[in-house]
């Protein structure tokens, strides 16, 4: 695979669940995944073998990508932007 960039949201609440978004982009290409499921649940442009490879990296880095999670404040990054 080409490279990839790699873009993670905040936690939010779906179903009684915590929950966040974890976002693939490759120039046009795009693949959205949720943890901790670690599923890709939309994407174009990505092979299906590139989409497993992807679901792979989520489940397997799950508690990295989560922790990171927890340091967002979105609220904070949009003051930061104005």
């Amino acid at each position: 695979m080409s490279e990839v960039e790699m873009l993670i949201s905040g936690f939010f609440t779906k179903d009684g669940r915590k929950m966040m978004r974890v976002s693939f982009m490759r120039g046009k290409n795009f693949a959205e995944g949720l943890l901790p499921d670690g599923i890709i649940d939309r994407s174009e442009g990505f092979s299906q073998e590139e989409l497993d490879r992807l679901e792979k990296f989520l489940r397997t880095n799950s508690g990295e990508i989560m922790e990171q999670a927890k340091t967002i404040n979105p609220i904070r990054s949009w003051l930061k932007d104005k």
